[in-house]
């Protein structure tokens, strides 16, 4: 995998509140829909981002899915929206010849142990948005403060129908978790792994807050990383210092959070023109990667990978994968047979201390294994099925063979 421009690269567009300011009536709750039809605003904020020197610009698309839209009775014109935001924004970016962008963002909703969402649910609503996406002319997909892994692997399983380059970042706290746990390292492992160009970080907290959080994954990133911090109060002038410290630490993709004023992307070029242009740098190809992952942990394998005993999937399957932490091995195997146990396994894999791995002799198990876990699974070729099959599923689904 490669990123498809050159590095450094400078993202960035206005949300659809920010587009819609104080002129959205007051009984008009859906910014999305009011923009489509009243786009001046959104127009001179982008052509405002794009004089400053923005790289590749995004639609306000953030909330333009079937999750938000239906709150307003609008889940049906969910292409008709996207489609209409793509179409202005690339308008407004022809004369600068940059990319464009969709934004995607969290669904607001969460699967099991934390809600009771279904993924596929949530998979369907992304693909639609993708869909709309896609078709109007994207050139990129933006996954944008994403609060849990169930909702950045549904939406990357959702991309990646199409050929579009994809880019994520996460919502995090002072303490680097999501809303539901998720830690950067932990998306970094999964997501690059099925294959995103870049993931990084969008937080309130400015510069300073993201350099230890992304300094500490990058040894294991394999693509670039992202940093999008609001300017939290800075200066123009003190912002772009600190985003010269997360570039000159190796973090090659960034942006102006919010709000996204010109004045502080100029800034902030001004510091990435200091880097010389590259193509993305040959020691990603040694990032220390070969690790499994659950939401909030990732586990680094060595060369040689002991599995438990089979573990099978009951009610006991919780305080089994705990168990397992005390025998003499490295991994947790659990033996998978069914669609209630491939559910189990994503419920309850959460409080595992071990990386889990699979086994089964079911192709149609092993695919629901593999889409239902959030994380990154290894998978038991020591089975009765084709290993040639094993490793497309696993490819598709970013997993381990052993």
């Amino acid at each position: 995998m490669s990123f498809p421009w050159k590095l450094p690269f400078l993202l960035d567009g206005p949300a659809a509140a920010e587009s819609a300011a104080d002129d959205m009536p007051t009984d008009c709750r859906c910014a999305e829909s009011w923009v489509c039809g009243h786009p001046e605003q959104m127009s001179r904020m982008q052509t405002g981002l794009l004089h400053a020197g923005a790289q590749a610009i995004f639609a306000p698309t953030l909330f333009a899915n079937a999750f938000f839209l239906s709150e307003h009775s609008l889940e049906s014109q969910v292409a008709r929206i996207n489609g209409a935001l793509i179409a202005e924004t690339r308008k407004n970016a022809a004369p600068f010849g940059v990319p464009v962008g969709g934004c995607i963002g969290p669904s607001g909703l969460f699967v099991q142990p934390y809600g009771r969402a279904d993924f596929d649910d949530i998979y369907d609503a992304y693909r639609e948005q993708v869909r709309a996406l896609a078709e109007s002319g994207a050139d990129f997909l933006m996954l944008e403060a994403q609060t849990s892994l169930a909702d950045m692997r549904a939406a990357v399983l959702a991309a990646r129908t199409t050929d579009l380059p994809v880019f994520v970042t996460l919502s995090v706290d002072d303490g680097g978790h999501t809303m539901t746990g998720c830690t950067l390292l932990s998306a970094v492992i999964t997501l690059q792994a099925m294959g995103v160009e870049a993931v990084g970080l969008t937080a309130p907290g400015g510069p300073g807050a993201l350099l230890p959080l992304l300094r500490d994954v990058l040894p294991h990133a394999s693509v670039p990383l992202i940093a999008r911090p609001d300017p939290a109060g800075l200066s123009e002038p003190e912002f772009a210092a600190e985003m010269r410290s997360l570039l000159t630490a190796g973090i090659p993709v960034a942006g102006c959070g919010r709000p996204a004023e010109p004045g502080y992307v100029s800034a902030l070029r001004r510091v990435m023109d200091e880097f010389s242009p590259s193509s993305p740098a040959p020691d990603y190809e040694d990032a220390d990667c070969y690790a499994a992952a659950i939401e909030g942990e990732a586990f680094f394998l060595g060369d040689d990978i002991l599995f438990s005993r089979p573990i099978p999937c009951t009610s006991d399957l919780m305080e089994d994968l705990i168990g397992a932490e005390d025998e003499q091995v490295n991994a947790a195997l659990v033996e998978v047979n069914t669609l209630d146990d491939a559910m189990l396994l994503s419920e309850t894999s959460t409080m595992a201390r071990l990386p889990i791995a699979v086994r089964t002799d079911s192709h149609t198990i092993l695919d629901a294994a593999l889409r239902y876990f959030q994380g990154r699974l290894i998978v038991d070729s020591n089975c009765q099925l084709d290993r040639e099959l094993i490793d497309r599923l696993a490819a598709k689904y970013g997993a381990i063979v052993y």
